[in-house]
């Protein structure tokens, strides 16, 4: 059985950095791409950062050049480094690999 549990979410003021934690089990960690996704308050989830297996990366506009999307292998483990953060980040943020999701962080960023 698959399992992606997130972790590192939080409450931040405007401009301050957070790093949230994916931990996979249950899979082959290493040959599969992984995305962070978000949920914003009256909004649709949608995709902020994906990796693949190669370590190729890509990111929604509104995070590029804030955001760092990363993957340690050994640790079966994806981050998302997140700095100067914006009150419209705040969201719940998942981690997905393949058909699997995560439970959401809550990431909350006052202004």
């Amino acid at each position: 059985q698959v399992r992606l549990v997130e972790s590192g979410g939080g409450l931040v003021q405007t401009g301050g950095s957070l790093r949230l934690s994916c931990k996979v089990s249950g899979a082959i960690f290493s040959i599969n791409s992984m995305g962070w996704y978000r949920q914003r308050p009256g909004k649709q989830r949608e995709a902020v950062a994906i990796i693949t297996s190669y370590g190729s990366d890509s990111y929604t506009d509104s995070v590029k050049g804030r955001f760092t999307i990363s993957r340690d292998n050994a640790r079966n483990t994806g981050y998302l480094q997140m700095n100067s953060l914006k009150p419209e980040d705040t969201a719940v943020y998942y981690c997905q690999m393949g058909p699997n999701w995560g439970q959401g962080t809550q990431v909350t960023v006052s202004s």
